[in-house]
């Protein structure tokens, strides 16, 4: 008996050890998951929403001639909602993304349609040069581009004089908008379509061959079995754009300079706030325009993700 007990305890013991070895484990890995969170979450806490919480901050605050900086609650947001620039920029914008958005998709679903067929010769050559246009800076695309549609040296102008046509132009007012839609399309194309194409990778072959065995063609397939599959990362682009349309700042920034009586400081409502801040020195009123264009964005978005949410579930 004695024995027994005595062959016994060390194993109880190191059954004990490991038991706490193995709670000890997983104390450490539950505190694994926070450590690696933590640097990223500093940054956020430092680089925007402290920013962001300051912004806010001065957005109720008025700096006047008489009494300096005053506390005028949201005083500054009732003129910013009565402010006719601030309204017509984002009426701009919108329209912008209305004419904008629907051509510039399109174009990267069927590039990515095209290159997921398998029918085009060169497709990496083609895949890469309808990309290259993203890797340009916006800065460089617009300049580019404000040469081109220059109405003294610009090519097009020079051609259609050598061929005694009219010279067209493209940075009048009426012309305006379409032209930055061109900037932007032709930027952001090979990006979408680069996002569209990844989803189409991941599509089953096994439904292509049950689709071809049924008789289906590349029309019936491409209908059937890819836009289908191709919904969330339409949205996905589509929740881009949305951000990326009513953020239009860089390309009506520099076009100012060669069509300054189109493209006025408050053009955009990104724009007004840029002026309105580091030329106007309004630092408080600037903040209100970003608080309120921030707020349209996301009621934009909003309403995207709840139009598709119910043409989903119907």
């Amino acid at each position: 008996m004695m024995t027994a007990t005595t062959a016994a305890s060390p194993k109880g013991r190191r059954r004990h050890g490991s038991t706490r070895l193995g709670r000890g484990g997983k104390s450490r890995q539950r505190a694994a998951g926070p450590l690696f969170v933590a640097p990223f979450m500093v940054l956020f806490l430092l680089l925007f929403l402290a920013p962001l919480g300051y912004a806010a901050y001065l957005s109720l605050f008025q700096e006047r001639l008489i009494g300096g900086t005053a506390f005028v609650g949201l005083d500054n947001y009732a003129q910013a909602l009565s402010d006719s620039q601030f309204l017509h920029g984002i009426g701009r914008v919108a329209l912008f993304f209305v004419i904008q958005v629907p051509l510039m998709l399109l174009l990267a679903l069927v590039f990515a349609l095209a290159l997921d067929s398998g029918l085009l010769r060169l497709a990496r050559v083609i895949r890469l040069g309808i990309f290259v246009p993203y890797a340009v800076p916006s800065v460089v695309a617009a300049l580019m581009w404000g040469y081109l549609y220059g109405p003294d040296f610009g090519p097009f102008a020079q051609l259609s004089r050598n061929l005694s046509l009219p010279v067209p132009h493209f940075l009048s007012e009426g012309w305006m908008l379409g032209s930055l839609a061109n900037i932007v399309t032709w930027e952001f194309v090979g990006y979408n379509m680069i996002i569209l194409y990844a989803a189409l990778r991941t599509i089953p072959e096994e439904l292509y061959e049950a689709a071809a065995m049924d008789g289906a063609g590349a029309g019936r397939i491409a209908w059937s079995i890819k836009l289908p599959a191709l919904r969330p990362a339409l949205m996905l682009t589509l929740l881009f754009s949305v951000i990326g349309s009513f953020q239009l700042f860089n390309e009506p920034k520099l076009l100012m300079t060669i069509a300054p009586d189109v493209i006025s400081s408050s053009y955009t409502a990104n724009l007004y706030a840029y002026t309105l801040a580091f030329t106007g020195q309004q630092v408080n009123y600037a903040a209100t325009v970003s608080f309120l264009l921030g707020l349209v964005i996301v009621i934009a978005s909003y309403a995207v993700l709840l139009t598709a949410n119910r043409r989903r579930s119907a």
